[in-house]
């Protein structure tokens, strides 16, 4: 097994006033091709969803190879890199990062022994009760280095299959264990695995290269860009090995009502992504005909905020007739932006992402069109900017419901203080971004824009698909805001998980 521990410590940064996703992962099976450089590629499609930090692990056969740092794809791997990468098959991730740390150990793939055998496995979620998980393995000896819900999903996996003497049982009996939103890909010397949460949170598709190799990705994007052919999602709860024998699939765990998050039709895939046979830019144009139709104004120009209000902007300007143009210019070289903790560099911190348009701006009303307001910080800043661009009045519309609720599963809004919605009515919120007016989706409307499944919108209504425990979601709530748990997933009641208890079975071959 080889690493670099190159990867140092960050800076303490402030907080971005946006959402993120934490992660994408991708992996691939293809024993007569360059894995390594075909993960590269992929992980480049899938940097949207991470710019804190990338990794690739790839398996030649007889052990796994790990190299990750800090950085974005480009940065962390040169050509010399991935020329000693030669392998048979590779995963690959892309990491933002929030809770767990940011060191070495936080960036992935995560890598562990299984006795003999290595194995790195990459993760795009988050698991709500790995507290109790990992003071029981703890309490059986089981040692760990990071914070992260990561390295407990794969110790778990290890510790099973030391009893087991199965992979596959391994995974199967963790996900049993674990709770959460995730979609992982786990590499050893000779096979790929992908499993998913059963509820379907976290995305995972998988691709056929060619006629002798296989891609998984979080978006179909990366499919696309290494020439794959999408053939289907990993299903919830099933778990897929691609081997020399081919490619399996089972059941690891039973499916729950699916609940895809309906933030990545919203903001967080690309919009050449497809899910159930939709381009993510033709659902978006249609959430800005919807909000067209739901709060319409009398305006001359319709802007969008880049790059995910764009085509919500767009449908706006094609349902009203009003003109759609450009009014925010973006800066294509800043991924994201490490706040500082002073208002004034957060002010500038806004400025080297946009800049506003004067020559289109400048004696007009505009509409523009954003994909969220989560603190509110951002979108007061853009209004000022367009106003002082000469804008003389700007009207704001939200191409989804207010974002009330913190996330559990993946996104870092895990604290309901921070939410403006959530302490604000919209009129409030108005008057302090310093719009002229201000609507959003309705949660029906948005609804009628994307494909007909179940999806999980704890963000906007409150309703969680996975049980949460107290202690995960401790001091997360606000006084008088009571999260309900719809479906009864199975979740512990206490904080013993009866790992040191659970009967394991076999494989199914």
């Amino acid at each position: 097994m080889g690493y670099d521990e190159r990867f140092g410590q960050r800076p303490c940064v402030g907080e971005d006033d946006s959402l993120h996703d934490e992660c994408g992962v991708f992996g691939v099976w293809a024993p007569n091709r360059d894995v390594a450089r075909i993960t590269y590629f992929g992980l480049h499609a899938l940097q949207h969803r991470g710019q804190e930090s990338a990794g690739i692990a790839v398996g030649n056969g007889e052990t796994v190879r790990v190299r990750k740092d800090r950085g974005l794809v480009s940065q962390v791997f040169t050509d010399a890199d991935l020329s000693a990468m030669a392998g048979k098959c590779a995963i690959g991730h892309v990491r933002y990062g929030t809770a767990g740390g940011r060191g070495f150990d936080a960036a992935q793939p995560h890598f562990s022994l299984i006795d003999d055998v290595t194995i790195a496995l990459a993760h795009n979620g988050t698991l709500v009760n790995t507290d109790g998980v990992r003071s029981e393995l703890e309490e059986l000896g089981v040692p760990f280095r990071s914070n992260t819900d990561s390295e407990v999903a794969c110790e778990l996996i290890g510790y099973f299959t030391k009893k087991s003497g199965h992979l596959r049982v391994g995974i199967r009996h963790a996900m049993q264990m674990v709770r959460g939103g995730y979609a992982m890909v786990l590499l050893r010397e000779n096979a790929l695995y992908a499993f998913r949460d059963p509820n379907g949170i976290r995305p995972l598709v998988i691709g056929a290269l060619g006629t002798d190799g296989w891609v998984v990705a979080s978006e179909t994007c990366a499919l696309d860009i290494v020439g794959a052919t999408y053939v289907r999602d990993v299903r919830p709860g099933e778990i897929v090995r691609i081997s020399d024998g081919g490619i399996l699939s089972e059941q690891g765990i039973a499916p729950q009502p699916e609940a895809q998050c309906i933030f990545e039709d919203v903001y967080f895939s690309r919009p050449d992504t497809v899910i159930r046979g939709r381009s993510i830019y033709s659902m978006r144009y249609e959430m800005g005909r919807q909000l067209a139709r739901e709060a319409p104004v009398d305006a001359d120009l319709v802007i969008g905020v880049p790059d995910s209000g764009m085509p919500p902007a767009e449908g706006y300007a094609a349902q009203t007739g009003i003109p759609f143009g450009e009014g925010l210019i973006k800066n294509r070289y800043v991924a994201r932006t490490f706040i500082q903790p002073t208002q004034e560099m957060r002010e500038m911190g806004v400025r080297m992402k946009l800049n506003a348009l004067s020559d289109n701006v400048a004696g007009r009303r505009i509409v523009m069109v954003d994909d969220s307001i989560v603190r509110g910080t951002t979108s007061k800043q853009i209004v000022r900017m367009l106003k002082e661009a000469g804008a003389t009045e700007v009207h704001v519309r939200i191409n989804c419901p207010e974002v009330k609720w913190p996330c559990f599963y993946g996104i870092d809004t895990d604290v309901q203080k921070q939410l403006i919605s959530a302490n604000k009515s919209a009129d409030e919120v108005c008057e302090y971004i310093g719009a002229d007016s201000l609507a959003f989706l309705s949660l029906e409307g948005l609804r009628r824009c994307v494909p007909e499944c179940g999806y999980c919108d704890a963000c906007y209504t409150g309703r969680y698909p996975v049980t949460i425990p107290e202690r995960f979601s401790e001091g997360k709530f606000l006084d008088g805001f009571a999260p309900e748990f719809p479906y009864d997933d199975g979740a512990p009641a206490g904080e013993k998980n009866g790992i040191a208890d659970m009967e394991l079975d076999t494989p199914v071959d």
